[in-house]
């Protein structure tokens, strides 16, 4: 007999959530990583956004979110596919539920050193993301390797989560021409970190601004591949897996988000958390 929400053949399946639909950047790289397993995504756009929210807000909706994934869906591991949650929240929730594997995201400041020709990195991320311990402590870690732009980018999210298009490019210009200068001279910025997981639904936009000798970097690929090895021999390797999606407020934006970037028509339930 299997429980409610696992599939026939009696896996569980992976909980991916984030504030909106920008962890769908992350969801999708999951899916081409693991294409057999089935995947529930909540998005808290109820609740949102969390990038100017204080770290105790974001923690106890993490935690809600994480208690309420694992008692209606099984999860068998939980994916944070927010850099603001994961920074909040990441350390205090594995204590919390320490047989649940749980998977965060950062920025990827580390790849970026390591592409990086002239060492000087662009950062765009959440306010909350920026001033967090976590992330200030990676910094630090490689201060010594790279220079470090880091640009809080107040209203990006929330227009890409609204599909502005318009917003969205004003935006992408200011915050990069607040960043400075890019190009691949000596002291020019020729790497962007996009430091939230809607960020990447901007790429073409800033790609258009920055020109194509600029790397762009997100972390969905690196998440993938980090799941996969979690869940090792349990993953499936038959079928098709299942998609799961829900929210805690305007379920169209979910919907129609989803259908644009994923190509997936499936109806998104509203729960309550």
């Amino acid at each position: 007999m299997t429980r409610p929400n696992e599939s026939p053949s009696g896996a569980c399946p992976i909980g991916v959530f984030d504030s909106g639909v920008g962890g769908l950047s992350v969801l999708k790289a999951l899916r081409a990583e693991l294409p057999h397993e089935d995947f529930v995504y909540l998005a808290d756009a109820g609740h949102a956004p969390y990038g100017e929210r204080d770290e105790a807000y974001i923690l106890e909706r993490a935690r809600l979110i994480t208690r309420y994934l694992l008692e209606h869906h099984h999860i068998q591991l939980l994916v944070m596919a927010c850099n603001t949650a994961t920074a909040a929240a990441i350390q205090p929730l594995r204590q919390e539920f320490p047989a649940l594997p749980i998977v965060g995201v950062e920025p990827a400041v580390k790849p970026a050193v390591a592409l990086s020709q002239t060492k000087h990195i662009g950062v765009m991320a959440t306010r909350a993301t920026l001033n967090s311990t976590k992330f200030q402590a990676l910094l630090a870690s490689l201060a010594d390797q790279a220079e470090f732009i880091c640009q809080p980018c107040d209203g990006l999210a929330d227009a890409i989560e609204r599909q502005e298009t318009s917003k969205i490019i004003a935006l992408c210009a200011y915050y990069t021409w607040a960043i400075g200068q890019f190009g691949t001279k000596p002291g020019d910025i020729d790497t962007l970190v996009l430091g939230c997981t809607h960020y990447p639904f901007a790429r073409d936009q800033l790609a258009t601004l920055l020109g194509p000798e600029i790397h762009l970097l997100d972390n969905g690929d690196p998440v993938a591949r980090q799941t996969r090895r979690l869940i090792g021999a349990k993953a499936k390797a038959f079928g098709q897996g299942q998609l799961t999606l829900q929210s805690t407020g305007n379920g169209a934006t979910l919907h129609h988000a989803a259908q644009q970037w994923l190509a997936v028509q499936n109806p998104v339930e509203t729960v309550s958390v």
